[in-house]
């Protein structure tokens, strides 16, 4: 009853996967080759804990192995060629892997790099790529979407760019996710019959396989920004292509099926940040493959853990496809054991009896947070205020222990650390207070404002223990904890 057909994929297919698998792992040796020092990503003891800087161009060699196969694909008689439909999906794919780019050589901004992302996606729906009708999968009910049109097509095009984006923190998932995806994506072109879907998607699964070969554990180079922006707005762009056929909200279904693990991993932590009261884009270590990798799984294993569980989604977002009714039922529900397996096994709820006590708890954290950010506010203004650096220090160890620190690190206490703006790292002591690396590290970055404006007023401020990150202060004492120092950027 549920027995999928799977396609045999034809000789012009075969050949279009294995030449950009060999396309790019040849691209990606030469970035590595003749990169000259831009667009390193740098180690840091706290999320980032490569033991050397690597490159986060990987985003490069993916790119151009996608533009070279739509053009041979194209231009050869023994291919089918790409209707003039798609140039507006390569115009607007250029600009969002453009903007990622740009972003890898110098940071832009999160507000920049939105309004990129909104900008190449409006440029895509004002050439004709829009979701202006669902079908419901179930019903085979129609329902046009009139004004929300834009809306919806907008948000889709930005939601799944920055979904990839998000889980882009361990080797090899971001890419091996969006292999599995143009798979998919490749197979929804197929049950279509549209053979120029099946082409592109091959040509960038082919990509995606041929830097694997360098992405996985321990990867020699990273995604960066511009390759997952890139796999997130591929992904998005083409399911609005395959949804033309009048499977609207089964083809979309399917991906929302298919990114059912980051989709999720997206969903706790903007669970987790709006709770502690932290902004929604910031970092952390705390994503479903940290979870993994603490309960003592290697990178490895983690890694085929997720890509076991998504290969199993892509099949039900297939089903969704191919059985309609039934196969939208069983998917949902296998999301919601999905959900309440990886909140409850991943450690994100302790119980789902004590539930509440843990909503408490954050929520007295989250004020804990706002009461270190007002001393941080307070700290920032005091310090155009004073008169000397010493006055300065004074107020700053009598605050420090009021939101859970000491001014200089003690015997016996796990020692935290900061990294000001010039290089040089800031060493305070913990209190016993019950808290996270991540929390840890918030309430201390609180501080930050005030103590970077009086560093520019006067300089050095004796009584603080400051260090270049090549010599550790001879102040710090070993800490008796294990738990790792903090260090941010």
């Amino acid at each position: 009853m549920l027995a999928l057909v799977i396609p045999v994929p034809s000789v012009k297919n075969v050949l279009a996967f294995v030449g950009a698998v060999m396309m790019s792992s040849l691209l990606t040796a030469l970035v590595l080759r003749f990169q000259k020092g831009v667009g390193f990503d740098q180690p840091d003891d706290h999320r980032k804990k490569h033991g050397r800087k690597i490159s986060r161009l990987g985003g490069v060699p993916i790119f151009l192995t996608l533009i070279a196969g739509m053009l041979l694909t194209n231009y050869l008689e023994a291919s089918p060629p790409i209707p003039i439909e798609w140039w507006p999906i390569v115009l607007a794919n250029t600009l969002i892997f453009a903007i990622g780019f740009l972003d890898d050589l110098r940071p832009l901004g999160a507000r920049v790099k939105l309004v990129g992302q909104v900008g190449a996606a409006c440029v895509l729906y004002a050439l004709g790529h829009s979701i202006d009708y669902v079908t419901n999968p179930i019903s085979h009910s129609h329902l046009a979407l009139g004004l929300w049109s834009p809306v919806i097509t907008v948000l889709w095009l930005i939601a799944i760019p920055n979904i990839v984006n998000l889980i882009d923190g361990m080797d090899g998932l971001a890419a091996g996710f969006g292999l599995f995806l143009c798979l998919t994506l490749a197979f929804i072109g197929h049950f279509s019959g549209m053979p120029d879907v099946v082409m592109i998607c091959t040509v960038m699964a082919g990509a995606l396989a041929g830097f694997l070969m360098f992405n996985f554990p321990p990867a020699r180079i990273f995604l960066g920004d511009g390759g997952a922006y890139l796999i997130g707005f591929f992904i998005a762009s083409v399911s609005l292509s395959t949804s033309q056929k009048g499977y609207i909200l089964a083809a979309l279904l399917v991906i929302v099926v298919a990114l059912g693990v980051p989709i999720l991993d997206t969903l706790f932590a903007i669970i987790r940040r709006g709770v502690r009261g932290l902004p929604l884009f910031r970092a952390d270590a705390e994503h479903v493959h940290h979870r993994l990798i603490a309960l003592g799984f290697s990178k490895g294993q983690a890694l085929g853990i997720l890509y076991a569980v998504c290969a199993v989604l892509s099949l039900l977002g297939i089903l969704v496809l191919t059985k309609r009714g039934m196969g939208t039922v069983i998917a949902m529900a296998a999301l919601f054991l999905l959900t309440l397996i990886a909140a409850r096994g991943l450690g994100y709820v302790k119980s789902f009896r004590g539930l509440h006590r843990q909503f408490s708890k954050a929520f007295q954290q989250r004020r804990e947070l706002a009461f270190a950010r007002a001393y941080g506010q307070v700290l920032e203004l005091e310090s155009g205020r004073m008169a000397s650096a010493a006055e300065f220090v004074e107020l700053l160890g009598r605050s420090l222990p009021r939101i859970g620190f000491t001014l200089k690190p003690e015997h016996g206490r796990v020692a935290c650390s900061l990294r000001l703006a010039d290089g040089k790292i800031w060493q305070v002591g913990r209190l016993d207070y019950e808290r996270t690396e991540d929390q840890w590290r918030s309430h201390l970055e609180a501080m930050l404002a005030g103590l970077e404006h009086a560093v520019g007023r006067w300089g050095d401020l004796p009584g603080l223990t400051l260090s270049s990150p090549e010599e550790p202060s001879a102040d710090a004492v070993p800490a008796s904890s294990p738990t790792p120092s903090i260090h941010g950027t």
